[in-house]
């Protein structure tokens, strides 16, 4: 078992490599699509921009710490769309009963699908993301210390780990009902837009629901808390930002056990 875990990261690239290369055959459109990709995530910063034209804060965040809340939300989805955002393509081979093929090769299906036509110009968001964090951390007066730090590096892998887990999640249930891609849109993309904006702006029922049922809150928001010294809704402890790989390894337990309930509900379509 911890063989096949070793082995699987390099599984992965040798399969996403070869969709870089193929992609790279056309740099025109690998440059165009990646550029249209940032162009598409830029507006919803602009909406923010927007927003703060008439404004000065929303739910207690200036417009630096909304770009910072905008920034790793969208860095997070960013980096699980270009690793595990293929998998969602999984009920097309179960109707076409192309997954039979994955099942018969030496490499978990899981590695296959998510790396099933890598799209190497979705790294374009990852970069806008990037720079939006860039720049709102060069605006924000934030008194750094080790543990912020390492909070930042942390909770980017571990929001990354979460929104993966909803796509693995999400592939999982198609095994179920194939055509249900769009309800996992709506913990992803969805989710995503949701972490963009200050948790403190909705009702109590919601923080409650994205702390303890869904842990959306745990991509960003109370990581960034923790940045920003301020302090969690609920009465909640202003450590509990350093939960977020806890609930993070939770959602990839969860996932998993889904993969798995799925592949076993298998049964091919006998082509």
């Amino acid at each position: 078992m911890v063989e096949r875990i070793l082995q699987a990261p390099g599984q992965y690239w040798m399969l996403a490599a070869m969709w870089i290369r193929s992609t790279l055959a056309y740099p025109a459109s690998f440059v165009l699509l990646m550029v249209t990709g940032i162009l598409i995530t830029i507006t919803d910063f602009l909406a923010v921009l927007l927003m703060f034209s008439h404004i000065n804060a929303f739910g207690g965040f200036s417009l630096a710490e909304m770009a910072l809340l905008y920034a790793t939300s969208s860095l997070t989805m960013g980096i699980a769309d270009l690793v595990t955002g293929s998998i969602e393509r999984v009920g097309r081979r179960i109707r076409m009963g192309s997954l039979d093929g994955y099942l018969v090769r030496p490499v978990p299906a899981i590695i296959q699908t998510a790396a099933d036509e890598f799209r190497l110009d979705k790294l374009g968001r990852v970069l806008q993301a990037v720079a939006v964090l860039v720049i709102a951390l060069t605006q924000l007066d934030v008194d750094w210390t080790v543990a912020k730090g390492i909070m930042m590096v942390v909770s980017t892998i571990a929001g990354a780990c979460i929104f993966g887990s909803f796509f693995v999640l999400g592939a999982a249930f198609q095994f179920v009902a194939i055509d249900s891609a769009e309800l996992s849109n709506s913990f992803t993309y969805g989710g995503r837009t949701l972490t963009q904006y200050p948790l403190t702006a909705f009702g109590k029922d919601v923080v409650r629901a994205v702390t303890f049922v869904v842990p959306l809150a745990f991509v960003n928001f109370y990581p960034v808390l923790f940045v920003l010294d301020k302090q969690p809704p609920l009465g909640l402890p202003s450590w509990i930002g350093l939960l977020s790989p806890v609930a993070a390894a939770v959602m990839v337990a969860f996932a998993a056990l889904g993969w798995r309930a799925g592949l076993r509900r298998y049964r091919s379509t006998g082509s």
